[in-house]
């Protein structure tokens, strides 16, 4: 591994940032991070896919003495990030199972003799007796938990060895801790929070907002004809197709193969070369779709993935919003499809009720109930999925199929009135079924055990269908009204925003239930885009073979040379010397350096030909 020289100490964050990394602004949240790293503090960072977590640790320890320790479960994000933090000239590696003996034993002789400003390691790596022993032997200036949400039973990808990182704050009480995660619902932080026993940390949650997402779920229907269509209003566009076991994965990559389009499979069950061919051929764009289970995707580096379509529903919110969030992390326009049928909530439950720990089983149902209402919600779906991670968005999106296609909506004042005084009455005790039982007068025997048939709400809600006060309570936990504690047995509680609903002092307005159909919606121009189309779209088709060419030749995928979003800034105001170049977003003084000349001279022959053809 050919690891760049360290570069010298920088005076500030900033200038690192604007040095190496070729930004000019942080994005929100980052400096103060990175500030209070900086001053020894333990921090807690929650922020979305593609909002630049990394940077928050990467760049401290730029700036602290010593290395700073990554903990990753991800190999390929490890790769991917070495080989991003070496093009920008930073001395960085990794420490896992891919590396030969050599190879290895090269990487801990760097660490040892302080030639590294960052090392990737696994955490069963970390934990062993003879890597714990090392770095008690080295300056350490930071640790960075990346995934951090491993450590928590309540997260979606929970690891064991992840339990066990708390021993770096025993054994390393000096050196500050930042734990990072992406994804994770109130009772995930918390037990985050309590496992890893950060000292004093500071907690930053950004906006899971990603406005860039369209987002968008239809009733599975023809879903192979359904996939061909939306893939054919998509050409050349990089994509992820995720379904939900391994024999889909490959009769839909052969299908789409047969068809024409450049597609893989990629899955636990294929050898380690299948899939390293299929990922590699994925990130370095040759080939345009990755059909996969869950198993891909993870720590995958690769901002220019336009759309993500799930063929088969997720298990989890979680889940489906990190698989999302894979798309546009470049921030330019991208897709989310869902696919939803309901069979696939009967087929989940099923094998939910075949786990052994009732723990267990009952946060899994509650995750997938969630996902269940995401599905079938009839208001905006930004509302729906923020809501979820207890963040509320006042206005609907303009940029999901809700906002795009609207529901019929009727004045629902009175029924949410008589919704959330049951929720009152019953003490903020009980979850969504009992309370539907309890509005709709229903004859049962837990409700006569609880003397709820006394109850002043008992009965007044029995004029409407158990499906449609479903629909009521959903939307106002999606609108925030009403929140389920999911760690309490999912019973529903009052919001603050309920008690202006309850005294009259609001109307509103609620969707009417309704079949989802799986139709083609009409793109819609909003204030949320961030797509522009304004750039000279020949110009971004030749950097991008150029920096194909660029790439091939060093063996590593195009957007380590530079992302589509750089490129279409470039195609923009189209940078006539290498001044102008470095104020680009994306490049830096060493990619400038490494490659500013080649860019340069493509803009330059792009707008003579230009020139020559009006002169014609």
């Amino acid at each position: 591994m050919n690891i760049p020289e360290s570069f010298p100490r920088f005076n500030s964050a900033q200038e690192a940032l604007d040095k190496i990394f070729g930004y000019e602004h942080f994005r929100p949240g980052q400096q103060e991070i990175i500030e209070s790293l900086l001053a020894g503090q333990d921090n807690f960072v929650l922020m979305p896919t593609g909002g630049g977590k990394s940077l928050c640790f990467q760049i401290p320890a730029l700036l602290r003495p010593g290395t700073g320790i990554v903990i990753s479960p991800l190999i390929s994000l490890m790769q991917d990030q070495v080989t991003t933090l070496r093009a920008n000239g930073v001395a960085a590696a990794y420490y896992n199972s891919t590396l030969s003996g050599d190879e290895a034993r090269k990487v801990l002789a760097q660490l040892h003799q302080g030639q590294l400003d960052l090392l990737y390691v696994s955490p069963e790596r970390l934990l062993s007796a003879s890597f714990m022993q090392r770095l008690h032997e080295i300056e350490i200036a930071l640790f960075a938990i990346d995934e951090a949400h491993c450590i928590s039973q309540w997260g979606h990808d929970f690891r064991p060895e992840y339990t066990q990182l708390n021993r770096l704050i025993e054994e390393f009480p000096a050196v500050p801790i930042i734990a990072l995660t992406a994804t994770a619902d109130k009772q995930t932080r918390q037990d985050i929070l309590q496992r890893l026993r950060l000292r004093e940390a500071r907690v930053h949650i950004a906006s899971f907002d990603r406005p860039n997402i369209r987002y968008t779920i239809v009733e599975k229907y023809k879903p192979l004809q359904q996939l061909t269509a939306f893939l054919k209003s998509h050409p050349q566009e990089a994509g992820i197709i995720y379904c939900q076991s391994r024999k889909k994965v490959e009769e839909i990559a052969a299908k789409l193969a047969q068809m024409g389009f450049t597609a893989l499979p990629y899955h636990a069950g294929l050898a380690n070369t299948e899939r390293g061919y299929a990922q590699t051929a994925f990130q370095k764009d040759d080939i345009q779709l990755i059909v996969a289970t869950i198993a891909f995707g993870m720590g995958i580096d690769k901002p220019n993935v336009r759309f993500v379509i799930h063929y088969d529903l997720p298990k989890h919110i979680e889940s489906y919003y990190q698989e999302t969030g894979r798309a546009g992390r470049d921030g330019l326009s991208a897709e989310a499809l869902l696919l939803y049928g309901t069979d696939a909530i009967a087929t989940s439950r099923h094998f939910i009720e075949q786990l052994e720990s009732p723990e267990q089983k009952r946060i899994e149902l509650s995750k997938l109930n969630a996902m269940a209402a995401l599905a079938e919600a009839q208001t905006c779906r930004r509302q729906v999925l923020l809501t979820y991670f207890g963040e509320r968005l006042e206005q609907p999106c303009d940029n999901c199929d809700i906002c795009l296609n609207p529901p019929e909506t009727y004045d629902a004042t009175e029924d949410a009135r008589k919704a959330l005084s049951c929720v009152y009455r019953v003490n903020q005790r009980f979850g969504l079924g009992h309370i539907v039982d309890v509005l709709r007068g229903a004859n049962k025997q837990r409700i006569l055990d609880l003397g709820h048939e006394r109850l002043s709400t008992y009965g007044i809600g029995k004029q409407l269908s158990e499906q449609t006060w479903f629909s009521i309570f959903r939307q106002l936990i999606h609108l925030g009204y009403l929140e389920q504690d999911i760690a309490n047995y999912s019973v529903l509680k009052l919001t603050e925003h309920a008690r202006p609903l309850l005294r009259g002092e609001i109307t509103l307005k609620l969707a009417k239930p309704r079949i989802q159909t799986a139709t083609k919606h009409q793109k819609k121009a909003t204030g949320r885009e961030v797509r522009d189309d304004q750039y000279d779209q020949k110009l971004f088709a030749k950097l991008r073979q150029l920096r194909k060419q660029l790439a091939d030749a060093a063996m590593v995928p195009p957007f380590v040379i530079f992302s589509d979003a750089t490129l279409i800034e470039m195609s923009t105001y189209l940078p006539r010397n290498s001044h102008e170049l470095l104020s680009i977003t994306g490049v830096g003084e060493r990619k400038l350096a490494n490659y500013g000349e080649q860019f340069l001279q493509a803009i330059k022959n792009h707008l003579t030909e230009i020139d020559f053809d009006t002169d014609f």
